[in-house]
């Protein structure tokens, strides 16, 4: 009994050292796609769920600072470890978006007024009271 126990303790063993050693080569080759990848002018996803374009960056050395601008003229400093991914553009998903905005505009426009002004109705104050107080009767 002790050497089935023994047996199935030592598979167990090899087994987890194996996964390890699996997920230990496939971090190590995410690491390097992603240090080639950080470019200045790469769109980057932080860890704080910030999206930013990459100024500056050195995949040598982690302990310098990468630079992060969020938005024209906002540049952080974050930990270089702090950048999660690489955002990758969706070029398919962005035609097929172009083209419903375009065909959106388009029915926008034929609803419009000929003068290009939405009539806005706008409540009087009597109105307001009358309705408030009718909503207050309820």
């Amino acid at each position: 009994m002790e050497i089935i126990l023994f047996g199935l303790l030592a598979v167990m063993l090899v087994f987890m050292f194996l996964n390890s050693r699996k997920r230990q080569k496939q971090m190590k080759a995410q690491q390097e796609e992603k240090a080639t990848k950080t470019v200045p002018g790469a769109k980057v996803l932080l860890q704080g769920g910030l999206y930013g374009t990459v100024v500056s960056y050195d995949p040598v050395d982690l302990d310098k600072p990468a630079e992060i601008e969020l938005a024209p003229g906002v540049v952080i400093e974050v930990h270089s470890q702090s950048i999660l991914r690489i955002v990758e553009p969706t070029e398919d998903l962005e035609s097929d978006e172009a083209d419903e905005d375009d065909e959106d505009e388009a029915e926008v426009v034929e609803d419009a007024p000929a003068d290009g002004i939405e009539s806005i109705q706008v409540e009087t104050p009597e109105e307001t009271k009358a309705r408030l107080e009718r909503n207050n009767d309820n």
